[in-house]
Protein backbone atom coordinates (compact mmCIF):
# COMPACT_ATOMS: atom_id res chain seq x y z
CA UNK A 1 0.00 0.00 0.00
CA UNK A 2 1.33 3.21 -1.07
CA UNK A 3 1.05 5.75 1.79
CA UNK A 4 -1.18 9.02 1.40
CA UNK A 5 1.49 11.75 1.83
CA UNK A 6 4.54 12.14 0.10
CA UNK A 7 5.53 14.65 0.93
CA UNK A 8 5.92 17.58 -1.47
CA UNK A 9 7.60 17.34 -5.07
CA UNK A 10 11.10 17.70 -4.66
CA UNK A 11 10.88 17.46 -1.04
CA UNK A 12 13.62 15.37 0.94
CA UNK A 13 11.60 12.24 1.58
CA UNK A 14 13.01 12.12 5.28
CA UNK A 15 11.16 15.51 5.44
CA UNK A 16 8.63 15.77 8.49
CA UNK A 17 4.87 16.58 7.59
CA UNK A 18 3.98 19.86 9.18
CA UNK A 19 0.39 20.53 11.01
CA UNK A 20 -0.91 22.07 7.77
CA UNK A 21 0.01 18.85 5.82
CA UNK A 22 -1.68 17.01 8.32
CA UNK A 23 -5.07 18.98 8.08
CA UNK A 24 -4.48 19.10 3.99
CA UNK A 25 -4.70 14.93 4.30
CA UNK A 26 -7.13 14.74 6.79
CA UNK A 27 -9.34 17.28 4.41
CA UNK A 28 -8.29 15.34 1.05
CA UNK A 29 -9.73 11.58 2.87
CA UNK A 30 -13.00 13.51 3.77
CA UNK A 31 -12.28 13.31 7.68
CA UNK A 32 -13.97 15.97 9.63
CA UNK A 33 -11.57 17.56 12.51
CA UNK A 34 -11.61 19.80 15.43
CA UNK A 35 -8.63 21.28 16.93
CA UNK A 36 -8.04 23.40 20.08
CA UNK A 37 -5.05 25.02 21.05
CA UNK A 38 -3.34 25.40 24.28
CA UNK A 39 0.42 26.20 25.39
CA UNK A 40 2.75 23.25 24.90
CA UNK A 41 2.40 20.19 27.28
CA UNK A 42 4.79 16.83 28.01
CA UNK A 43 2.97 15.39 30.13
CA UNK A 44 -0.79 14.11 30.04
CA UNK A 45 -1.42 15.39 33.37
CA UNK A 46 -0.40 18.84 31.52
CA UNK A 47 -2.65 18.35 28.65
CA UNK A 48 -5.35 17.50 31.09
CA UNK A 49 -5.36 20.33 32.79
CA UNK A 50 -5.16 23.16 29.84
CA UNK A 51 -7.44 21.27 26.90
CA UNK A 52 -10.41 22.26 29.10
CA UNK A 53 -13.62 20.19 28.91
CA UNK A 54 -13.21 18.18 25.53
CA UNK A 55 -15.76 15.40 25.10
CA UNK A 56 -14.54 12.03 23.90
CA UNK A 57 -11.46 9.85 23.97
CA UNK A 58 -8.36 11.54 25.38
CA UNK A 59 -5.35 9.35 24.27
CA UNK A 60 -1.30 9.01 25.17
CA UNK A 61 1.07 7.48 23.00
CA UNK A 62 4.27 5.22 23.38
CA UNK A 63 7.26 5.03 21.10
CA UNK A 64 8.88 1.51 21.93
CA UNK A 65 11.53 -0.42 20.15
CA UNK A 66 12.34 -4.12 20.39
CA UNK A 67 15.87 -5.87 20.34
CA UNK A 68 15.73 -6.69 17.00
CA UNK A 69 14.56 -3.18 16.21
CA UNK A 70 11.36 -3.41 15.64
CA UNK A 71 9.15 -0.30 16.41
CA UNK A 72 5.88 0.27 17.77
CA UNK A 73 3.38 3.23 18.12
CA UNK A 74 1.05 2.42 20.69
CA UNK A 75 -2.01 3.91 21.53
CA UNK A 76 -4.19 4.16 24.28
CA UNK A 77 -6.80 6.15 26.72
CA UNK A 78 -4.82 8.56 28.34
CA UNK A 79 -5.77 6.56 32.12
CA UNK A 80 -4.74 2.95 30.85
CA UNK A 81 -2.14 1.61 32.72
CA UNK A 82 0.09 -0.61 31.40
CA UNK A 83 2.53 -3.32 31.77
CA UNK A 84 5.25 -2.93 28.89
CA UNK A 85 7.02 -6.43 29.28
CA UNK A 86 3.25 -7.96 29.41
CA UNK A 87 2.44 -6.43 25.94
CA UNK A 88 6.01 -7.75 25.02
CA UNK A 89 4.81 -10.97 25.36
CA UNK A 90 1.34 -10.69 23.85
CA UNK A 91 3.27 -8.78 20.60
CA UNK A 92 5.42 -11.99 20.61
CA UNK A 93 8.59 -9.81 21.16
CA UNK A 94 11.33 -10.88 23.81
CA UNK A 95 11.72 -7.26 25.43
CA UNK A 96 10.22 -3.96 25.06
CA UNK A 97 11.84 -0.50 25.52
CA UNK A 98 11.12 3.49 25.06
CA UNK A 99 12.95 4.31 21.84
CA UNK A 100 15.26 7.73 21.95
CA UNK A 101 14.68 10.84 20.82
CA UNK A 102 16.76 10.50 17.47
CA UNK A 103 14.79 7.36 16.52
CA UNK A 104 11.92 8.81 17.50
CA UNK A 105 12.70 11.77 14.91
CA UNK A 106 13.78 9.63 11.79
CA UNK A 107 11.06 7.18 12.24
CA UNK A 108 8.34 8.93 12.77
CA UNK A 109 8.96 13.10 12.48
CA UNK A 110 8.44 14.24 15.91
CA UNK A 111 9.49 15.77 18.81
CA UNK A 112 9.31 13.59 22.71
CA UNK A 113 5.92 15.20 23.86
CA UNK A 114 4.43 15.03 20.32
CA UNK A 115 4.11 11.74 19.79
CA UNK A 116 0.82 10.42 18.09
CA UNK A 117 -0.88 8.40 15.68
CA UNK A 118 -0.77 11.18 12.66
CA UNK A 119 3.27 10.88 13.14
CA UNK A 120 2.68 7.48 10.89
CA UNK A 121 1.91 9.77 7.64
CA UNK A 122 5.68 10.83 8.68
CA UNK A 123 6.55 6.99 8.38
CA UNK A 124 6.59 6.12 4.48
CA UNK A 125 8.52 3.04 5.02
CA UNK A 126 6.17 1.53 7.47
CA UNK A 127 8.85 0.87 9.83
CA UNK A 128 6.38 1.61 13.03
CA UNK A 129 3.52 -1.12 13.68
CA UNK A 130 0.47 1.01 15.00
CA UNK A 131 -0.99 -0.97 18.20
CA UNK A 132 -3.90 0.13 19.28
CA UNK A 133 -6.25 0.08 22.23
CA UNK A 134 -9.83 -1.55 21.65
CA UNK A 135 -11.73 0.14 23.93
CA UNK A 136 -10.27 3.62 22.83
CA UNK A 137 -11.93 3.17 19.68
CA UNK A 138 -15.12 2.64 21.51
CA UNK A 139 -14.82 6.59 22.04
CA UNK A 140 -16.12 9.35 19.62
CA UNK A 141 -14.30 11.23 19.21
CA UNK A 142 -10.61 10.76 19.80
CA UNK A 143 -8.05 13.24 20.84
CA UNK A 144 -4.31 13.74 19.54
CA UNK A 145 -1.81 16.29 19.17
CA UNK A 146 -1.57 17.28 15.77
CA UNK A 147 2.20 16.67 15.32
CA UNK A 148 3.31 19.06 17.58
CA UNK A 149 2.10 19.50 21.61
CA UNK A 150 0.69 22.79 21.97
CA UNK A 151 -3.03 21.43 20.52
CA UNK A 152 -5.07 18.15 20.16
CA UNK A 153 -7.00 17.57 17.38
CA UNK A 154 -10.33 15.09 17.59
CA UNK A 155 -11.24 12.55 15.18
CA UNK A 156 -13.87 10.01 15.09
CA UNK A 157 -12.43 6.31 15.94
CA UNK A 158 -13.30 4.82 12.32
CA UNK A 159 -11.54 8.30 10.54
CA UNK A 160 -8.60 6.96 12.76
CA UNK A 161 -8.72 3.62 11.03
CA UNK A 162 -8.67 5.24 7.50
CA UNK A 163 -6.07 7.67 8.34
CA UNK A 164 -3.64 4.93 9.34
CA UNK A 165 -4.65 2.92 6.69
CA UNK A 166 -4.27 5.71 3.82
CA UNK A 167 -0.67 6.41 5.41
CA UNK A 168 0.15 2.46 4.36
CA UNK A 169 -0.47 1.28 7.93
CA UNK A 170 -2.37 -1.48 9.31
CA UNK A 171 -3.09 -1.58 12.55
CA UNK A 172 -2.78 -4.59 15.38
CA UNK A 173 -5.92 -3.79 17.65
CA UNK A 174 -5.21 -4.93 21.28
CA UNK A 175 -7.69 -5.77 24.27
CA UNK A 176 -5.42 -4.56 26.70
CA UNK A 177 -7.58 -5.12 29.76
CA UNK A 178 -5.13 -8.26 30.64
CA UNK A 179 -2.05 -6.40 29.85
CA UNK A 180 -2.55 -3.82 32.90
CA UNK A 181 0.27 -3.86 35.67
CA UNK A 182 -0.38 -6.62 38.57
CA UNK A 183 -1.22 -5.82 41.73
Amino acid sequence: MTPAFAGPEGEDPRASATREDLFRLLDELGIPHRTVQYRPVHTVDEARAHRGELPGGHCKNLFLKDRKGRLFLVVMLEDRPIDIQKLARHLGVARLSFGNPDLLREALGVEPGSVTPFALMNDRRARVEAVLDRDMLEHDPLHYHPLENDATTAIAAEDLLRFIAACGHRPRIVDFEDLTPSG
